[in-house]
């Protein structure tokens, strides 16, 4: 889940919980967008907490060169 995912996530759920007085039986759409703003929370957490986790950390790279000497250019 990406930084957009937990927005969209928080956005709908705010709508369901907030925004929308319908009813569906045996569907309590306060209770799902309170859910979904929780999931999205968690999600924009994690994503942060992971980002700056990879930021700290450092990478090295090494090129081995392999000469052939039968080859003439060498």
């Amino acid at each position: 889940m990406g930084i957009g995912a937990g927005i969209f996530l928080l956005a709908v759920g705010g709508i369901l919980a907030f925004g929308v007085s319908d009813r569906i039986s045996g569907v309590d759409l306060t209770v799902v967008g309170y859910i979904l703003m929780g999931a999205g929370a968690l999600g924009l957490i994690l994503v942060v907490l992971l980002n700056s986790q990879r930021t700290r950390s450092s990478h090295t790279t090494v090129v081995e060169e392999r000469r052939d000497p039968r080859d003439p250019r060498y």
